[in-house]
């Protein structure tokens, strides 16, 4: 069942998502093998962008945030879901110990909490919510700002186990993405943590996600046919930046130069007249922070200060050491006339929804996750089903089915990943 996608991309079916929608059989097939060698993560979402000749993942985040973004009409997927992954990882779960990130004061993040919680509650579980604010020394109600309220109560560890008062979990969701460190409050828990803690941007890193990535779109290319680069933006990485005392700059416009250069002939191939660009940013984290468009490497030699202040510290403080440099894919999509990418939503190996990211201030060519962005969460019609393969190949879910694959497909480089990258 994957749901029905509103798209801000009108017109004729192109041919790349044309081609995924003749392959629906060979994919879904395909799929179903792999989810029997590999454990999908228990949720995530894939920042996608459409450039008409290419259509490909530009983040994966393994501890979304924005289930409140969702349409709600979906609740039954998201339930439905939720159920086969507890199944899957505790079967016999019947307490589950959320714990969210700090952010009190972050209103839309607390409704994404509070709608997680609800999945969980209908999916069968007792949830509560756990907090690792010191501050919070006891059960606190929080009001939400559609009316709801949310408590918050503080986490009490007893040898290997974490419960709160009165209430033993059998086991612990994270929708914190660790990036201040792994707190030795979660080390050596008896009780399973998922998403695991080595999936935290405490030791996650992008470049490992993106090298999965390769192995997954050049087998995904070779069953369909196609060019693996229509799905999959190339990448390369420099470790040795400090933006600060500028070290690693000849580094970095290297990397950049011959990333350029690499999408520069790819670009000719497919008659491509735009300009190619990469996206330089933090290696590890999230939220938008520590990105900058690139379009000639000496864009990031003699960087002042305010760009260097800018890409030198990301989430929690933490200091840029190291760096991914991806290809910059192009948004072609548009909501009244603000520029829009799609945010698709997964638990378990299902898409659940999703909705767009919107920012008026931004280009075509720029990364849409930064202050003054929107949602839109009534990107999905009412309908859910797979493709219609007898409608026109116009027709909006069809479109969809081809985001619904390349986010599957990112879901599936992060299981890989994981595994890879496992203590």
């Amino acid at each position: 069942m994957v749901p029905h996608l509103t798209t801000a991309l009108t017109g004729p079916l192109l041919a790349l998502e044309q081609h995924i929608l003749d392959a629906q059989p060979r994919i879904e097939q395909w799929f179903r093998a792999k989810w029997q060698e590999h454990d999908a993560p228990f949720y995530a979402s894939v920042d996608l962008r459409n450039a008409g000749f290419k259509l490909a993942p530009v983040d994966t985040n393994l501890f979304p945030g924005g289930f409140n973004n969702l349409n709600p009409e979906f609740m039954p997927l998201c339930v439905q879901a939720a159920m086969s992954a507890v199944e899957k990882i505790c079967p016999d779960a019947q307490r589950f110990l959320l714990i969210p990130e700090n952010h009190t004061r972050n209103t839309f993040y607390l409704q994404n909490v509070a709608r997680l919680a609800s999945i969980l509650r209908h999916a069968g579980l007792y949830v509560r919510i756990g907090t690792m604010l010191p501050e919070i020394t006891a059960p606190t109600v929080l009001d939400l700002p559609d009316g709801q309220t949310l408590t918050l109560e503080p986490i009490q560890r007893e040898g290997n186990k974490l419960k709160l008062d009165g209430f033993d979990p059998c086991a612990i969701l994270l929708n914190n993405d660790l990036s201040a460190g792994i707190p030795d409050l979660l080390k050596g828990l008896k009780q399973p943590v998922f998403p695991p803690l080595h999936a935290g941007w405490a030791t996650r890193r992008k470049t490992h996600h993106f090298s999965a990535y390769d192995q997954v779109a050049a087998e995904f290319a070779t069953i369909i046919d196609m060019d693996p680069w229509l799905i999959n933006p190339y990448f390369s990485d420099c470790r040795q930046i400090n933006f600060s005392e500028r070290q690693g700059e000849e580094c970095l416009a290297t990397q950049v130069d011959e990333l350029l250069g690499d999408i520069r002939e790819k670009y000719l191939e497919y008659g491509v007249k735009n300009d190619p660009f990469v996206i330089v940013k933090a290696d590890a984290g999230t939220y938008g922070m520590g990105i900058m468009t690139v379009k000639d490497a000496s864009q990031v030699k003699g960087l002042n200060r305010k760009q260097r202040n800018k890409m030198s510290v990301i989430k929690e403080g933490q200091q840029v050491s190291e760096v991914i440099i991806q290809e910059g894919v192009y948004t072609f999509e548009s909501i009244n006339e603000a520029v829009a990418e799609p945010v698709v939503y997964m638990m378990d190996h299902f898409v659940v929804g999703g909705f767009y990211r919107v920012h008026t201030g931004r280009g075509q060519d720029e990364n849409l996750n930064a202050p003054g962005m929107q949602f839109v969460p009534q990107a999905f019609e009412t309908s859910c089903t797979l493709p219609d393969c007898a409608a026109g190949p116009d027709t909006p879910p069809n479109r969809f089915y081809a985001y619904g694959v390349v986010a599957r497909l990112a879901l599936l480089a992060a299981s890989i990943e994981l595994e890879n990258t496992r203590p």
